[in-house]
């Protein structure tokens, strides 16, 4: 890769003092974009353009446009930019276009590498090979053989090595273990051990005199941190998949930026592009790391959107309104979804939606559905269902949660869904695989009885697998006791999608309730 040949005052203080050869690097990086080439509000949905208008909007590819091309600027010659995985899904974008506007757009910021996610293989292996057609620079994963796939052999490297500044950067990657659960690589994609893979491949480049090493992975912020114990040799982790702002100035972050484990600095800087990464590494001449430092970068309305992007943006987004338009089932008769009703009782949109998601994972070992009622945005009418009404009915782009509780957490979670009917709010429980009777009038945490999950009592303390969205997963509308879930994996597909997907399978869908809750 070119070394980028900018100096600015900034960049010349950094060196000042410094031992001549000494080296230093500053690393920009992205993770889990996941197709948010718009810009996206506080709950990291499309946002309106009112709203970005009055400045209340973060991210979109417009802005990371801007956003790189200052901090390329600030950091003068020795730069890279990474990305950990996860461009494509989330989006209408991804289903209108694939990975191609990642291509377009990740060419034109000039990645130098890339870390192969696992939502790389939502399309199966032909998803991810087109998008290789699509670029020049590396696209990486260790511990991945895909020697048996046609479209993908010798196309995916386990590492790269970058000349920058006159020194080779070595670029490891690795991904998780668990993708083939996750998304569609294919019985010809074969998965092996990323400790393993990792250490043997910077062993690797050690030998061949490589001494300054990156570990990119799509593996989540735990297994970094068991890389970072694992592995000898690497002397940065950027990582993605578990979506984790590590910050020094926010209060939303879950770590420190760098967060040290075995003294190796980990980094990532949460999802959407509402954040880019930037890590200043100072190496000796030995290749060791004596300084580290820096922060992810908040993308809100302080940074100018590119007025050729957005006119760029302008252009691709008007074919997604054929795609709203799309028929994609047909009800046999209205699909009853007004809030008066979903955050107050069983209703048929309910069922639907927690059915959906529960068909989806079942084959997971998945028993329990949670679908909170303020989720739930719309009516759907009898007839032709259009792609657009299942977006009205779903907007916020959730995705589909795993995770494992107890039966008594799942109680808690019930009486937190009762809590407010009175109010109306939004965290009443619309659920499948299970039931339960609600006493409204009774006190606080005694309203809910007769719970059953798959037409047996709930056990308090059993382990039940559910599937939610990941606003609940996350704590969303009360729901704290989801938020510290066993085995949670928050990036399923869109929820949305997945209940069109349902409607189609279940054409002329009949809705329906039965009893699944009752009020004493």
């Amino acid at each position: 890769m070119l070394t980028r040949l900018l100096t600015t005052a900034g960049a010349l203080a950094l060196t000042a003092g410094v031992a001549a050869a000494d080296f230093q690097i500053t690393i920009l990086h992205t993770n889990d974009f996941h197709d948010r080439f718009e810009p996206i509000n506080r709950f990291d949905s499309t946002c309106s353009a009112e709203d970005n208008a009055a400045g209340e909007c973060f991210g979109g590819i417009a802005r990371m446009i801007t956003a790189i091309a200052d901090a390329r600027e600030r950091a003068g010659d020795n730069v890279l930019l990474l990305d950990a995985g996860d461009q494509f899904q989330g989006s209408l974008f991804y289903t209108q276009y694939g990975g191609d506007l990642a291509a377009e757009f990740m060419t034109q910021l000039d990645y130098d590498a890339m870390a192969v996610g696992n939502h790389e293989f939502d399309d199966g292996p032909e998803g991810l090979s087109a998008f290789l057609d699509k670029v020049e620079f590396p696209v990486l994963s260790a511990n991945i053989d895909v020697s048996q796939n046609n479209m993908l052999a010798d196309r995916v490297g386990k590492s790269a090595v970058l000349e920058v500044g006159g020194e080779r950067i070595g670029v490891v990657s690795v991904l998780a273990e668990d993708t083939p659960e996750t998304s569609s690589p294919g019985s010809t994609v074969i998965f092996s051990s990323i400790v393993d893979a990792a250490q043997a491949e910077v062993d690797r480049l050690t030998e061949d005199g490589v001494n300054k090493i990156v570990l990119l992975t799509h593996v989540g912020l735990p297994a970094d941190r068991r890389l970072a114990e694992g592995v000898t040799g690497v002397d940065l982790i950027i990582g993605g998949h578990s979506h984790t702002l590590l910050s020094n100035s926010s209060e939303d972050a879950e770590g420190a930026y760098p967060t040290m484990v075995n003294d190796v600095p980990i980094v990532q800087a949460y999802a959407y592009g509402k954040y880019l990464g930037e890590v200043m590494l100072t190496f000796d001449d030995e290749g060791n790391v004596t300084e580290v430092s820096g922060d992810p970068i908040l993308i809100d309305a302080s940074v100018a959107e590119d007025e050729a992007a957005v006119a760029r943006m302008s252009e691709l987004a008007q074919p997604l309104e054929e795609l709203r338009n799309r028929v994609v089932a047909e009800a046999a008769e209205m699909i009853e979804g007004d809030r008066s009703v979903c955050r107050a009782q069983e209703c048929p949109m309910g069922n639907l939606v927690a059915d959906a998601m529960l068909d989806r994972v079942a084959d997971q070992g998945i028993q329990v559905a949670f679908q909170n009622g303020g989720g739930l945005r719309a009516s759907i009418d009898a007839g032709e269902v259009t792609m657009g009404e299942v977006l009205t009915v779903l907007p916020f782009q959730n995705t589909l949660s795993t995770f494992q509780v107890t039966g008594q957490t799942l109680i808690d979670a019930l009486e937190n869904g009762v809590g407010q009917i009175e109010e109306g709010a939004g965290r009443f429980p619309q659920v499948a695989g299970m039931s339960f009777a609600i006493d409204a009038a009774a006190e606080p945490g005694s309203r809910i009885s007769d719970v059953m999950v798959g037409g047996e009592p709930i056990d308090p303390e059993a382990t039940y697998g559910v599937v939610s969205n990941n606003y609940v997963r996350n704590g969303g509308d009360g729901y704290a006791m989801f938020v510290d879930a066993e085995n949670a994996y928050d990036f399923g597909p869109d929820l949305a999608d997945v209940t069109a997907e349902y409607l189609a399978e279940n054409a002329p869908y009949q809705p329906y309730t039965d009893g699944r809750i009752t009020m004493k």
